[in-house]
C-alpha cells in the first residue's frame, strides 16, 4: 500500500499577515492555515518561512488580471486614454498596483511574461515592475518592444528592464535607429537609463558624446515621443556624467524649446537647460541610480 503523502503546516497571523511554520511557537491571534505537500518544501532549508512564504503567496495570472480589474477606476482611463492608452485596460494607478500586487508577488519572471503578453496595458506596466530583468532574453526584449504600443510602456516599462537586462546598450543603440516611433523612443530611454544606472568607468563616453551631438542635429526633425526622449536623453547625459555636462548644456541652449504634442494633457516638456542647471546648483551631478525600474 502506498504511504499517505506527509505535509507541512503552515500558518498565517491575521494581525501580521506573515506565516509561521508549525509546530513552531503559536500565536493566538492566527486562524488561517495552509496545508503544503511536503515534496513541495524537501529542498528548502529547515526552517525557511521566507521561502516558504514565496510560495504560498504566488499568485497566477488570473488571480492578478482579476484583482487588477477590481482596482482600476473609469477617472483613471479617461486620463491614461489622453496620454495614449487603449482598450483593454482597467484604469489602475500605479502605487495601488505596488501597494497590492507588487509588495505580494515581489519579483516573479514567469508571470511577469504573461502578463505583458495580455495586451492590457495595466498588466504590461506592472509586468515590468515585478520583472527579474537578468532573466530576459534579447528576443523577449524584442517582443515586449514591438508590442509596446504607447509611451508609458515603451519609454518606462521596456526602457528600464531593457536598461537592467544584460542586453541595455546592444539593444539601446539598435532601437534608436527604428523607422518605428515608440521603439525608437524606447531606444532612447534605454541608453538614459544606463547612463543613469552605471558607473562612468562602465559606460563609452566617447560613444555617448556622439549621441549627444546627434541629438542636437535630429531632434526637431525626429517624430514627436522620439523628440521628447531626445530631450530627455540630453537632460541625463549632463546631469549623469559629469565628463559631458557642459557639452551637453551646450547642445541643450542650442536646441532650446522641444515642441511634443501631449495629447491635451497638461503635461510639459521639460527645458533642458533649466533641468541641467537645478541638478548642478544642488550639486548633484554625476550621482547614479541602483535601479531605474519604478
Amino acid at each position: 500500500m502506498a504511504k499517505k503523502a506527509k505535509n507541512i503546516k503552515v500558518q498565517k497571523c491575521k494581525r501580521t499577515d506573515k506565516f509561521h511554520l508549525l509546530p513552531n511557537k503559536l500565536l493566538p491571534a492566527c486562524s488561517t492555515f495552509a496545508l503544503l505537500p511536503l515534496s513541495y518544501v524537501k529542498h528548502f532549508r529547515s526552517n525557511s518561512v521566507l521561502q516558504l512564504t514565496n510560495l504560498i503567496l504566488a499568485m497566477t495570472l488570473d488571480e492578478v488580471m482579476l484583482k487588477l480589474e477590481k482596482m482600476g477606476s473609469e477617472q483613471s482611463k479617461k486620463v491614461l486614454i489622453k496620454h495614449g492608452a487603449h482598450e483593454y485596460f482597467y484604469g489602475v494607478k500605479v502605487e495601488d498596483m505596488k501597494k497590492e500586487i507588487v509588495k505580494k508577488v515581489k519579483k516573479d519572471h514567469t508571470l511577469s511574461l504573461q502578463l505583458y503578453d495580455t495586451g492590457n496595458s495595466d498588466a504590461m506596466y506592472l509586468a515590468g515592475l515585478i520583472s527579474e530583468p537578468q532573466k530576459m532574453t534579447k528576443q523577449q526584449l524584442q517582443k515586449w518592444v514591438e508590442n509596446a504600443y504607447w509611451y508609458m510602456l515603451s519609454e518606462y516599462t521596456v526602457a528600464w528592464v531593457t536598461a537592467e537586462s544584460n542586453f541595455g546598450w546592444e539593444l539601446g543603440l539598435e532601437w534608436i535607429d527604428s523607422e518605428k516611433e515608440m521603439i525608437a523612443a524606447a531606444g532612447w530611454n534605454t541608453l538614459a537609463s544606463l547612463a543613469t544606472l552605471k558607473p562612468d568607468n562602465e559606460l563609452d563616453i566617447e560613444k555617448f558624446a556622439g549621441l549627444l551631438e546627434r541629438c542636437g542635429k535630429e531632434i526637431h526633425a525626429s517624430k514627436n515621443r522620439v523628440r521628447y526622449t531626445m530631450n530627455g536623453f540630453v537632460i541625463t547625459i549632463g546631469t549623469r556624467i559629469p565628463a559631458l555636462t557642459q557639452r551637453a548644456k551646450e547642445i541643450a541652449n542650442n536646441i532650446g524649446k522641444v515642441q511634443v504634442e501631449m495629447g491635451g494633457t497638461a503635461c510639459k516638456v521639460p527645458f533642458a537647460p533649466d533641468y541641467i542647471k537645478k541638478v548642478e546648483d544642488r550639486g548633484s551631478i554625476g550621482k547614479k541610480k541602483n535601479r531605474v525600474v519604478c
